[in-house]
Order: C-alpha cells, then structure tokens, then sequence
C-alpha cells in the first residue's frame, strides 16, 4: 500500500477549497500551485504582505510551489526599479519563489490565443472610443449596445488585428473585444476589451509590441501556462471570475486553474493604494518610497519593523471572504510583542539636562540586562559617574500634584544605580535650566539597598564623560484621522508626521551595528544606524500599547 499522509488541516475556507480539491482526486498536495502577482508600477505596501502570507503559505503548507509572477501588461507605468524592490521585499519577508516569470514571457502565445478567439468568432475588433464603450456597456439594470462592429467578418477581424499589432493604428483608435453577451447581468461579460493599442515601450520586450492584452484576459492564460491550480486574488476579483472562466474554457484550458477570492488587507490611518503612494513620493511629502512613515515594505524595513514581526500579524488577522477593517494599533502591538522579545535594551535622553552628583567621586560600572525577558542574553556592564545627562521632560521647575520625577528637593532613582536629590537647579539669564545640582545616597544602590527611602520615581541616564550626541527620529501617522484612508488624503495630511530632537545616548549604541533595534529604556523602541557619522535612532514603535488598553 502506497504511503498517504493525512491532509493539512484547512485553517481558513481556501484550504477547505483546496481540501476538497485533493480529495476529489483532482491532484495530489505537492501539486498545489499558487502565485503572487504583482504588478510593477511602484513599491508594495503592507498590504501586499498579506497576499503573500495567502499565496506563499499556502503553496507551503501543501509542499507545493509559487511563482513570483511579474503582470507587466502596461508598460507605461512600470519599471525595473520595481522589479527589483519587490523582489527584494519577498526575500526580506523570508518567502522564496519556485519560479520567476512576467506576463510579457507569454506574449508571443497570448497573442496567438487572440488570433485564435478571432478565427472561432469569439472576438472582434471594435472601432469605438473607451468613452463610447463605456457609454453603451449599459448598467445593472439595462443591457449594454452591441458594437457597430461586431459582426465583422473573421476574416476582416484578423486583417485589422494584425495591423494592429504592425503599428499602423493610433492609441485608442482600435481595441480587440471578447463576443460574449451585451445583456449578461454581470458588466464584465458584456464584451470586454482584451487588447488596446498602446505605443510604449516596455521595461523588457523594449519595441517589439504596441498592442498588449488587458489583465483580465492575460491573467488566466498566464496562469494555464504556469501550471497554477488555485489562483489566488482579492476580492475586488471576485466579479472578474466568470470572465476568467470564460478564456480558460473558450481556449480548452485543461486543467483550468480555480480562481479564489479573499478580503484584502485595510488598516485604519493607513494609505493603502500605490497610486497614492506615488503622489505622496512624487510631490516631496515623504523622503521617497521607503521613508520610515510609509506602509511600504522598503518604508517598514527601513523603519526597522521585523520581517517575522508583520508575518506574524497577517497569521493573526488570518484569511477572511469579506472586506473589513483591522486597527494600525494591532499592527503596532504584534511589532511590539515580538521587539519586546527580542531587543536589546539600552538608554538615551532627548532634550538632555546635565547632572552633577557633588558628592559622588570616582566612576563604577553596573549591571544591566541586555534583556529581561531573555536570561540567556546576559548582562552588560554600564559605566556610572560623577556627570550624568537625564532626559528634559524628568526634571520640573513647577511640577504639578502627583509628580514623581526629579524636581527641587525631590528624590528619585537613577535606573539600575543610585536615588539622588535635587538640591539646586542653575538656570541662564532666559531662566532654562542649565544644570542639576544634586546628591546621591550611598545606601541605595540598586539591589542592595538599606537606604529606607522610598521613591515611586525611575528614570534613565547617560554617563556625560562617554555619551554620543544622537539625532532621535520620532514618527506619527501620515494622516490625520483614521477615516477614508483609500480616499484622497491632501486635505488631511499630518504635516507634523516627522519629529527630530536631540538627544544624548550610551556609546553602546554608537558601537552597534547598523539596523539593530533597541528598546530605549521608557522611550520606545528604535532602529540605530548612522547618517553621514552622525549617530541616528530611528523610531520603530512607541511603548505606548493603545489596542490591548482597550
């Protein structure tokens, strides 16, 4: 008896699908075969993350394949700096692709299926405008015109088609439309356009085409062709799918790939749509496609959000048949659980106020833990002086009731070291605070303290003798509210988006390598890298957890 492993558990309705497909005897698990299909017209966003979850997992789940399939059916939008940066973003995500290949490989044989369409009197070319078809396509309640030309004889459509193709035509002039049904409920059917004429040059096949074939008809060609089984798209397809079907039966595809819908992924505050990430890029709202503020993968990389971090998040929010919204908070809270893991912790003060300890002499090192929550991580020692920087924000002339940092007369701790006392604030002529004149409490080290003060106050500090001037990059929201986010967003742009401060930091982050993410001990969590040798600490996520608060 051959040996049959037991199916996957199906975690979501496409594995069901795919289930039932396996048990039918339509084709074994290996021979699952999906692809993720970008069009490169610009950068992926967050997103895009979730069709590759839908796409690579579940080729993997099934020891299957997926392809990374390039739809390069227009080629005045699209470049190889985009063939690039996507590639570059699936390897960062950590999926690997069994196959790569573009819409344009197939052109030589999707044209010779239009051909074929023609001579079957399946398609026809059409005379009239964009405008005029869509003025005579009807609407959900009314059936559309049929063409003055619909009727052409084969012979005559496969003249015009070939002109077409020759270049003798303007853009616009002529298009190939499919012959199905003027009057079919769904408007799609309603002879649809699946060539135009368009004389730009493409990104790989340069010249050589000036008509090319609309994504509708391209996408199911290029799926038989691939060997995809299960193609899977988002839902705004889902009314696309009897037209899919159509080619795939028109043109004897056996087997057919199944196309299957799922929700797309919308985030609240979030610009969801390439096209208006471009206009942000192109008219200098941003610092480019991978500003640190954009959902794009380049922006979340560059940011320093963890590839394992947003996998993690699009398994959560799992694979779903309806359209919904999910709260940019949740993202940041799955980006945050797994830092909270993971990063290092360190410490650095913005707005920095010197501190003089009077009566403390000499230096020592202290014990921190490169992270609590990993006791294999260890300790790392933290030299403590006589000169010390604290962050601006935890020091008050004026402090209001229940304030419990430093102030005059006050105590508090110093993070894993000493409680100390303000006993004088020297200010300038403007009246801001120069420095903090102040003893310590020999009795009160961290861990071993008899001093029996009781402070509810902790703060962070950087040894003034060694510390590096930093520049902390702290971001919000490119937009202002969370409503509309696919929608034109000019009128509700966050101009404030982007915040430098100067701060003061331990040499250790200095010392670290570029891209590592540190938790800056309660100030949040921050990418460190270094600009033109200038020390930068990038902001990732805040501390600040407002979706499990709520």
């Amino acid at each position: 008896m051959p040996d049959i492993k037991p199916l996957p558990e199906a975690a979501n309705f496409i594995e069901q699908i795919i289930n039932e497909d396996i048990a039918s005897g339509k084709l074994r698990p290996d021979q699952v075969q999906t692809r993720f299909p970008p069009e490169p017209n610009g950068y992926l966003h967050i997103g895009h993350a979730k069709s590759m979850f839908v796409n690579f997992g579940t080729a993997l789940k099934y020891g299957g394949k997926c392809n990374l399939f390039f739809d390069d059916t227009n080629p005045s939008k699209e470049k190889t700096e985009f063939v690039d940066a996507i590639r570059a973003d699936i390897h960062w995500l950590g999926y690997e692709w069994a196959r790569e290949c573009y819409a344009s490989d197939f052109f030589d044989t999707i044209y010779e299926y239009a051909l074929r369409l023609i001579r079957e009197g399946k398609a026809f070319v059409c005379d009239l405008s964009a405008e005029e078809i869509k003025n005579t396509r009807g609407t959900l309640t009314e059936p559309g015109v049929e063409s003055p030309y619909r009727n052409r004889s084969v012979e005559e459509n496969l003249r015009l088609f070939c002109e077409m193709k020759e270049g003798k035509y303007k853009d616009g002039e002529k298009c190939l439309r499919a012959k199905i049904d003027m009057a079919s409920p769904n408007l799609n059917m309603r002879d649809p356009v699946i060539y135009r004429i368009l004389h730009a040059s493409h990104h790989r096949t340069g010249d050589k085409w000036c008509i090319y074939p609309m994504y509708d008809y391209a996408h199911p060609i290029c799926d038989y062709l691939q060997g995809v089984t299960h193609s899977l798209c988002t839902l705004e397809f889902e009314d696309h799918r009897p037209l899919y079907d159509w080619v795939g039966i028109s043109l004897g595809f056996s087997p057919k790939p199944r196309q299957i819908e799922f929700a797309r992924l919308n985030i609240t505050n979030t610009v969801m749509s390439k096209r208006y990430l471009k206009k942000l890029v192109e008219e200098g709202d941003v610092h480019g496609w991978d500003d640190p503020r954009m959902p794009t993968l380049a922006g979340l990389r560059n940011r320093g959000i963890p590839a394992a971090a947003v996998r993690d998040f699009c398994s959560r929010i799992g694979v779903a048949k309806a359209n919904s919204e999910c709260e940019y908070s949740y993202f940041e809270a799955c980006v945050r659980e797994y830092l909270n893991a993971n990063a290092e912790r360190a410490m650095a003060v913005l707005d920095p106020v010197k501190v003089t300890l009077t009566d403390y002499e000499g230096e020592e090192e202290l014990e921190f833990d490169v992270n609590p929550l990993d006791p294999a991580a260890g300790k790392r020692k933290v030299k403590f002086g006589k000169h010390l920087y604290i962050d601006g924000s935890d020091f008050s002339l004026d402090p209001p009731p229940k304030y419990f940092r430093l102030k005059k007369g006050g105590y508090v701790r110093l993070k894993n070291a000493y409680i100390i006392r303000c006993d004088e604030a020297v200010q300038d002529e403007e009246g801001n605070v120069k420095e903090l004149l102040c003893s310590y409490v020999p009795e009160s080290h961290s861990g071993s303290d008899t001093s029996g003060i009781k402070v509810k106050g902790v703060i962070q500090w950087v040894n003034a003798d060694e510390a590096a001037e930093a520049e902390l990059r702290q971001y919000e929201s490119l937009l202002r509210d969370a409503d509309y986010a696919g929608q034109d967003f000019t009128e509700r742009m966050n101009r404030e988006s982007e915040k430098i401060v100067a701060a003061k930091a331990e040499p250790y982050l200095a010392q670290a390598e570029d891209g590592k993410a540190f938790q800056l001990l309660r100030t949040g969590y921050y990418k460190k890298c270094c600009e033109d040798g200038k020390l930068v600490l990038s902001e990732i996520v805040s501390l600040k957890d407002n979706f499990n608060k709520k």
